[in-house]
């Protein structure tokens, strides 16, 4: 009987709507634009085009066809939607999730031309806190945003976090919410202040490395919980940035997306370590608490960080994708793409603030 009940609720259920089928076929297509990256044997001087089935399977088709194509890539212009998916983009021109996830995700898959590749987020209110005086983070932006940092563990080697982040939200950083691989997870905790019974450090999810004081290891101490330790050289009870991305790409980790805290992304950046910057800002007003940015004083507005921007909508959060690579050009501000992501479009399900509860 009880089966009967969920066969005829299952037939009940409407069939997806196109653009949630077109959104899910995109983000497949996405994480096959980011294995390729991935591949050293990817051969960058010739075109490859892509097609997802509306299942999610994606396979290759001949470039010379793109009207079968959904993704092409072309040899120094990267990655393009293609005519396939371009025709759907006309039938559905008011919700275009999947064109709107290409606009966001696709810059982040193509090859690196350095050896280290560094993203990094931060979630504030519009007054420009990260958290309350006490550390209260959960949750500033909304369930939109949060999906979105999912997808960026999805698309990188490593998610890496600082030790004042797991010690107030103690994370998972895996990607639960989102199809895709769980990032290697990278703790910074410079003086293992850190127990091992933080989640990161047992729950077997994603490989761990824990990256601390080299002076801190004890001869022959390999583990902190299940997480392995990384030495690193300390500059100034600081770990030496350079040294410890040096010592991340020794082990295949090239794209790092750092997702916290404050103090960890705004090292980064002062160091001139990051590629691009992403803030979220949620419409709420904290009042006073922790800064998410926090860098040296600027004497001019001449002199201060003004880069190239992309902006997206995300839920009621509005998410700036800042470029910090050198030499980027100003934009005008007609240049700067508004793009809207409606997760209704995308998930199926619709997530209780329990739930949000439980997700990093």
């Amino acid at each position: 009987m009880i089966r009967s009940k969920i066969t005829q609720r299952e037939r009940s259920d409407p069939p997806p709507r196109r653009h949630d089928t077109d959104a899910s076929c995109a983000w497949s297509l996405i994480l096959s634009a980011a294995r390729l990256a991935r591949n050293a044997a990817w051969l960058l001087d010739h075109p490859l085009a892509l097609r997802a089935d509306p299942d999610g399977r994606v396979s290759p088709v001949d470039p010379a066809h793109r009207s079968q194509a959904d993704l092409i890539w072309l040899p120094r212009v990267g990655w393009r939607a293609g005519d396939r998916a371009a025709d759907r983009a006309e039938d559905c021109r008011d919700e275009d999730q999947a064109r709107a996830l290409f606009d966001l995700y696709l810059p982040l898959c193509r090859p690196h031309p350095g050896p280290v590749e560094v993203i990094a987020h931060l979630g504030q209110s519009i007054d420009g806190y990260i958290a309350t005086a006490d550390g209260d983070a959960r949750f500033v932006t909304g369930e939109a945003n949060i999906r979105h940092l999912h997808r960026m563990r999805a698309l990188s080697d490593a998610v890496l976090v600082g030790a004042e982040t797991v010690a107030a939200d103690d994370p998972r950083l895996t990607t639960r919410l989102v199809p895709g691989p769980n990032a290697v997870r990278v703790v910074l905790d410079p003086r293992r202040r850190l127990s091992t019974e933080r989640h990161l450090f047992n729950d077997g999810e994603s490989a761990t490395l824990l990256c601390c004081d080299r002076a801190r290891i004890r001869p022959g101490e390999q583990h902190h919980g299940q997480a392995e330790l990384i030495g690193v050289p300390v500059v100034s009870e600081r770990l030496d940035l350079a040294a410890l991305l040096s010592a991340l790409a020794e082990r295949g980790l090239r794209r790092i997306f750092i997702e916290g805290g404050g103090t960890t992304v705004s090292r980064f950046l002062q160091a001139g370590r990051l590629s691009s910057l992403q803030i979220a800002v949620a419409p709420l007003v904290i009042g006073s608490g922790r800064l998410g940015v926090r860098l040296p004083p600027t004497a001019r507005l001449a002199d201060a960080l003004r880069p190239t921007t992309r902006i997206f909508r995300m839920g009621e959060d509005v998410l700036y994708d800042f470029e910090l690579n050198a030499g980027a050009p100003e934009p005008s501000a007609d240049a700067i793409p508004q793009n809207t992501i409606n997760e209704d479009t995308i998930a199926q399900d619709v997530l209780s603030r329990a739930e949000l509860s439980r997700i990093r």
